[in-house]
């Protein structure tokens, strides 16, 4: 009989014996809620509340966006994900030539803190846990949030949710970047010192293996590069006078969940055991600082056009090992994202079978259920091991900034997408209604917004925003970021003066998300890939 592989290459044995597996339950498990939290980061896990039902979206207006959380908080969310378009995300007004075409079409159109408030109206914000998929202008949106708040008469430390700000991984797979890695390293620690000091409740960074997944990663590529992304962010903090154990506890992380179900529940358990390792050996944190919290979205890249209605069952599948794995947030897709932005229907649907496998499959009764399974320990370690022997590489290179210049992750991740794209096309790994058992069907097609119109709306409600605010306080405003800014370059010795208060200055006078980051850029530069 040939060998079989798990998706990462892991050796699957046909049964797996007590001998075939060494774990000291002491060293290696223990209870959840106790170091090295490979069974969970909480006592209790489900049993004390289940994860938060958080929903992704975001599309068009600030307006369509906003009915659409309404309607998922009417349906039993429990907690916010924007997305946002892509001008937004890359510091594009959607009055500038370069956003032409692009405005609303990935998610929804900000451009001043205007538009924050239509987005956010009528949602408590005291109440409910936002998280933003934000990265290049994460400072910006994270300003125009709290001025939201800070003008409907709520304070900052009653804030709670994430924004991404994981700006290595764009580098690595995603692409949303605007300025080099030095400032932008620079920014997300400027970010961490501003929300441990004012906003306390509120995660500054959501270090991202999802879009690194999405590129094409192994589950165990996925977990090495984000943890080597992530010790180069507190590394950073750390150098810059932070002490670990004042932000890591705020610090969360973003993984994907994909269909094999046994390899990504041992994932996410080797990820909790690795990173507490980590932090304990490489910077000296506490306990509370070593615990891994994560949000979860099911595989977008797993899902089919062809007979979308099977990505019901595999986002089901994919929800499963999320909650067998501990996850502390998930988002579920819709069936129908493999054709357009969700309808209305399929995000329902999908927020459904969160709640059906949250109070209906029995996973919550108990912590870790599935440990002690002999196969699924022998999975965790060897995720554990394989991820911590990409990371030896990482360091061997310089860390994660120098493997990036060096081209490593790319390489690797190429490299694995490849792979799996032969092995799809030879028929040994089997997608149904793709490889096999088709129908002959067309994939149905979705009607989209008219987002012409649309972007039309967006340029006429910026342009009337920018002719009535105080422009002088405006330009003042940014020159007092651009005064600073220097003090972010690499050549700047000594402490920095703080910029999150100066951004916030700006957006409270309805500078826009553009302006900002052209004022950055000016002092900064665009990064220009080598590769």
């Amino acid at each position: 009989m040939s060998e079989r592989l798990s998706p990462s290459g892991i050796p699957i044995p046909g049964v797996v014996r007590p001998d075939d597996v060494h774990v000291d339950y002491a060293r290696d498990l223990a209870d959840p809620g106790q170091f090295p939290f490979t069974r969970g980061v909480q006592p209790t896990m489900y049993r004390g509340r289940l994860w938060t039902m958080r929903q992704y979206a975001g599309f068009g207006t600030a307006r369509s966006t906003n009915e659409r959380f309404r309607l998922l908080l009417e349906a039993g969310q429990t907690g916010l994900s924007v997305a946002f378009d892509l001008p937004t995300q890359m510091g594009i007004d959607s009055d500038s030539p370069r956003a032409s075409g692009e405005v609303g079409r990935v998610g929804v159109a900000i451009d001043t803190v205007d538009d924050m408030h239509v987005l956010l109206d009528g949602i408590p914000l005291d109440k409910v846990s936002s998280s933003m998929t934000i990265n290049s202008t994460a400072s910006t949106l994270l300003a125009m949030y709290i001025v939201v708040a800070e003008e409907r008469g709520i304070a900052r430390s009653a804030l709670s949710g994430t924004v991404q700000n994981d700006i290595l991984k764009e580098y690595i797979a995603r692409g949303t970047y605007i300025y080099p890695p030095d400032p932008s390293l620079a920014l997300t620690a400027e970010m961490f010192r501003f929300c441990a000091a004012e906003v306390p409740q509120w995660n500054p960074i959501s270090i991202s293996g999802y879009h690194i997944r999405e590129a094409g990663a192994t589950a165990v590529q996925e977990v090495a590069f984000t943890f080597a992304d992530a010790i180069a962010y507190v590394q950073q903090a750390v150098d810059t006078g932070l002490a670990v154990d004042a932000f890591a506890p705020r610090l969360s992380f973003f993984f994907a969940a994909h269909s094999d179900l046994f390899e990504e529940v041992a994932k996410f358990r080797a990820a909790r055991r690795l990173w507490a390792r980590l932090m304990r050996e490489r910077f000296g944190a506490n306990d509370t600082s070593c615990k891994l919290r994560f949000h979860t979205q099911t595989g977008g890249v797993t899902l089919t056009a062809q007979q979308p209605l099977n990505n019901v069952v595999r986002v089901t599948v994919q929800a499963l090992a999320a909650a067998l794995g501990g996850t502390q947030s998930l988002h579920t897709n819709g069936y129908d994202e493999a054709l357009a932005l969700p309808t209305a229907e399929a995000a329902t649907l999908a927020l459904r079978t969160q709640q059906i496998v949250g109070y209906e499959s029995g996973v919550a009764q108990t912590a870790d259920p599935l440990a002690g399974s002999w196969y699924v320990e022998q999975l965790t370690d060897a995720v554990e091991t394989r991820a911590l022997e990409l990371l030896e590489r990482v360091d061997a290179l310089g860390g994660a900034a120098a493997a990036i210049r060096a081209g490593f992750f790319q390489e690797e991740i190429g490299r694995s997408a490849y792979e799996y794209q032969l092995r799809v096309e030879a028929g040994e790994t089997v997608v149904v209604g793709v490889n096999r058992f088709g129908d002959g069907q067309d994939p149905p097609i979705i009607p989209a917004p008219d987002f012409s119109a649309l972007e039309v709306g967006q340029v006429a409600g910026l342009k009337q925003v920018k002719a009535s605010r105080d422009n002088p306080g405006v330009q003042a405003a940014l020159q007092s970021i651009a005064d600073i800014a220097p003090e972010y370059l690499p050549a700047h010795v000594g402490a920095r003066a703080p910029l999150m208060p100066r951004i916030i200055d700006a957006v409270r006078l309805r500078a826009s998300v553009g302006e900002i980051a052209d004022t950055l850029e000016k002092v900064w530069g665009r990064y220009q890939p080598t590769m």
